[in-house]
């Protein structure tokens, strides 16, 4: 079999890929897996009976089920849904934005392929752009999305000890240098894996060196405000005329329906709905017909405020307080939980691998991601890649504890 560069990137094995491999077989050999590595969100009963409702009235109103299976919508993206979101945000936060500022996605990582392969890659007059990561660790779905090699490049961050074992990534303003090879900036607030939220500072920092070079500043919304706000910190949200925030409807907990949404200049809006057409016609519509009216009515805020960020700061507390007894006596810390639905669980003086603990616990039922995989564009050597692993909190309280009683031992016994 003879395949181009293109094929052959996407046949090689990815960090993501790996991961879901080694569910989907766990899961078919009978295995009690503790899931505590992908990026599903909790099914949350009380929210989950928002959809159905939703879904239920949608079968029930004359012919708006039929459309939204039956019909495509515009490679843009639905239209009411589109409205809705524009007239939310326009109210939430004052943004100076209509339906030609919006374009949806089948899911935010197809979001991410449009932007990422629009502002990075072979150019004009033979520069090879890249994509600015400012701070890493940073998303694990990022890295395998260019249609070429290494589009990323990205800096260290620097390390602030806190109280109590806890931690925080900062950008190191000092060493972030933007070229004429830079094509974007990108962001993603909270950070996953780490659960970090940048400053309303660096934001704005980041955003004065962006417009200041002429790129765009790309910000990864999906666990942010308004909706589903997991985010424990006070944070402003930030969009401009220069500034791109991808939302998504799937941490709200429609992860199924694979609907992003991408606010942005209108020509940059453009760009996605020419490359929505080409890639699948259109986006689905099934998401945006359950969602709409929530959005419309502002349902989707008091269920965001009330019922999903309580429910994962309430896991995010009780996975740290298990961490606090199980790991009495190692050396580890955690990125401080400021919002997104992971821990990263950092362990200085392991004297194995993330990757060779990954392994050990994927043999004992435990499934993490090693954190060596969220590290796209930092080409320098550093041990910290090998040292820290990402751990989904938002599984139920037995499963959780479970996991992390066997991570725990894996850390002591490797000594």
């Amino acid at each position: 079999m003879k395949l181009s560069r293109f094929g052959e990137r996407l046949a090689k094995t990815s960090g993501i890929g790996r991961l879901m491999d080694d569910l989907g077989t766990a899961i078919a050999q009978g295995c009690e897996v503790c899931m505590l590595g992908g990026g599903n969100p909790a099914h949350i009963p009380e929210v989950e009976a928002h959809f159905r409702r939703s879904a239920e009235q949608l079968l029930a109103a004359d012919g708006l089920f039929e459309r939204a299976i039956g019909e495509y919508d515009p490679p843009q993206g639905n239209a009411a849904f589109i409205d809705a979101v524009a007239c939310l945000l326009r109210e939430q936060f004052g943004w100076d934005i209509a339906a030609e500022n919006i374009a949806l996605t089948n899911g935010s990582q197809s979001a991410f392929f449009i932007l990422f392969n629009l502002f990075a890659g072979p150019s004009a007059g033979g520069v090879d752009r890249k994509i600015l990561l400012p701070l890493t660790p940073e998303y694990i779905g990022y890295s395998d999305v260019g249609l070429t090699e290494d589009i990323f490049v990205s800096n260290r961050p620097q390390i602030e000890h806190l109280d109590g074992r806890f931690f925080k990534y900062k950008v190191d303003f000092d060493k972030l240098k933007i070229t004429d090879a830079i094509g974007a900036i990108c962001v993603s607030r909270p950070t996953n894996p780490t659960g970090n939220v940048l400053t309303d500072c660096e934001m704005n920092k980041l955003d004065s060196l962006a417009r200041s070079n002429g790129v765009p500043l790309i910000i990864d919304n999906a666990y942010g405000t308004p909706f589903p706000n997991i985010i424990f910190t006070d944070a402003k949200p930030l969009f401009n005329a220069n500034t791109i925030v991808c939302m998504s409807l799937s941490k709200l907990g429609l992860p199924a329906a694979r609907t992003g949404i991408v606010i942005a200049d209108p020509k940059i809006i453009r760009m996605i709905a020419e490359t929505n057409a080409v890639m699948s016609l259109a986006p689905g519509g099934m998401g945006p017909a359950i969602a709409a009216s929530m959005i419309r009515s502002g349902e989707v805020l008091a269920m965001s405020r009330d019922m999903i960020r309580p429910f994962y700061k309430a896991k995010a507390d009780f996975a740290v307080d298990v961490i606090g007894a199980e790991f009495a006596g190692a050396n580890y810390h955690i990125h401080t939980p400021e919002g997104a639905i992971f821990l990263w669980l950092w362990l200085a003086d392991l004297p194995i691998t993330s990757m060779e603990l990954y392994e050990r616990l994927k043999r004992r039922g435990v499934i993490v991601v090693p954190g060596n995989y969220f590290f796209p564009g930092l080409a320098e050597a550093w041990s910290h890649k090998n040292q820290c692993i990402r751990i989904n909190y938002s599984a139920d309280a037995r499963t959780v504890e479970r996991g992390l009683r066997i991570i725990a031992e894996e850390v002591k016994a490797a000594f």
